[in-house]
């Protein structure tokens, strides 16, 4: 098959790159996409600026981005399952432990996106999924 623009993103990486855009558009600064390290891997590490009024912080958020094409049963945000919440928070200490993170909150959210033919995509931001 012919793709005029190259070759196509896989769909996890076309996910994150529709949460990112999205995120950043909710004012969310962007500070790591698919950060790894020796206690696993986070899709994105951000800055929650909004926070620091409500919350007396500003709020690092470690994101986990589920996409899916067409709909299911359940939503892409069902496969963060508690395996994966622990490993998400694993790496999200070891991040933590690493930088300067004093005096910040810390929140776990879900990007839960659907690409259905002929849609635009469904992007579902869920803060504080776990």
């Amino acid at each position: 098959m012919f793709w005029p623009f190259g070759r196509p993103k896989p769909l996890g990486q076309h996910g994150e790159d529709l949460a990112r855009r999205f995120l950043r558009r909710g004012g969310m600064k962007i500070l790591a996409r698919n950060y790894r390290c020796p206690a696993g891997e986070i899709d994105l590490i951000a800055l929650d600026r909004s926070t620091s009024k409500s919350l007396g912080a500003e709020t690092i958020v470690f994101i986990e981005v589920k996409t899916r094409r067409g709909t299911g049963l359940a939503g892409p945000e069902a496969a963060v399952d508690a395996p994966k919440r622990a490993r998400v928070r694993h790496a999200a200490d070891y991040y933590l432990h690493r930088h300067d993170t004093e005096g910040y909150r810390v929140r776990y959210d879900v990007v839960a996106i659907v690409l259905a033919d002929g849609a635009p995509p469904e992007i579902r931001h869920i803060p504080g999924a776990f």
